[in-house]
């Protein structure tokens, strides 16, 4: 692993224990490492534990054994320099876009000016301008889904944690979401570990993929993707990403049906 990673996965395992029942195996021995700025995704079959990993990184599970440490400090709950983006939909339905986006500074007792200021950039940031005034019920779901990660990246996290953020959307919409997503990457430069099914999704969008095995999840391999940014959705028809696509999906297509069969 680089010394110098910001973000470190040291042989992390995670069993639940179930009353009555068998105890499940979600991780094994998961190392990483994540640099400043990178774009990471993780793939893999369905219960794989790729879930289970992000809340442990967040802080929010407790690994079974090994650790995670940011910057060097290890991780033992959640913290200000982590925000995580969950797959629902979890904004606070009575209250605006902008004062969605301001949640957790006002949380954090940040100054009423303060806080609606760092709410408007991140509300243009990602294309929201216009829209500060509207209640959740009035948007769209790839707008729901940005309001989110705006609330994320205003509170000013080291590390972005994107939990199928785009599950919910249409094809088109996730389409757009992941040139959006992309754009606000590049102005913002954070840290980013996302979690999805779409392997098409993962290549476009990350500097590597990691592929998880099925159940009990581990590192089946790390794909560098060295295709050139900053990238638009017309490298999706280009044979270097398409071979990038197809070599993912031969990695993990008897872990998917290990999956399956385990279910």
């Amino acid at each position: 692993m680089t010394s110098s990673a910001l973000l470190r996965v040291d042989g992390v395992n995670k069993t639940f224990d179930r009353k009555g029942k068998a105890s499940v195996e979600a991780l094994r021995d998961i190392t990483l490492s994540i640099n400043e700025g990178e774009f990471v995704s993780i793939v893999g079959a369905s219960g794989s534990g790729k879930s289970t990993l992000l809340r442990i990184i967040d802080g929010l599970l407790p690994p079974s054994s090994g650790s995670v440490s940011v910057d060097g400090v290890r991780v033992v709950r959640p913290g200000p320099d982590r925000a995580m983006v969950f797959q629902q939909d979890s904004l606070l339905p009575w209250k605006t876009v902008a004062e969605n986006v301001a949640y957790g500074l006002t949380l954090a007792k940040k100054p009423r000016a303060v806080a609606a200021n760092v709410a408007e950039r991140f509300v243009a940031m990602t294309g929201l301008a216009g829209f500060e005034g509207h209640y959740p019920h009035q948007l769209s779901g790839g707008m729901r889904q940005r309001v989110m990660v705006a609330r994320a990246l205003a509170v000013d996290p080291r590390i972005l944690l994107l939990d199928e953020p785009f599950a919910a959307l249409d094809a088109q919409t996730r389409e757009i979401m992941q040139t959006e997503l992309l754009s606000i990457w590049r102005e913002s430069r954070k840290t980013i570990l996302l979690i999805t099914h779409q392997i098409d999704e993962a290549v476009f969008l990350s500097d590597r993929v990691i592929v998880f095995s099925a159940r009990p999840g581990s590192v089946l391999e790390e794909v560098q993707i060295e295709l050139p940014r900053p990238r638009d959705l017309e490298l999706k028809r280009t044979p270097e990403f398409v071979s990038l696509v197809d070599r993912i999906w031969k990695l993990i297509e008897n872990e998917v049906r290990t999956g399956i069969r385990d279910a």
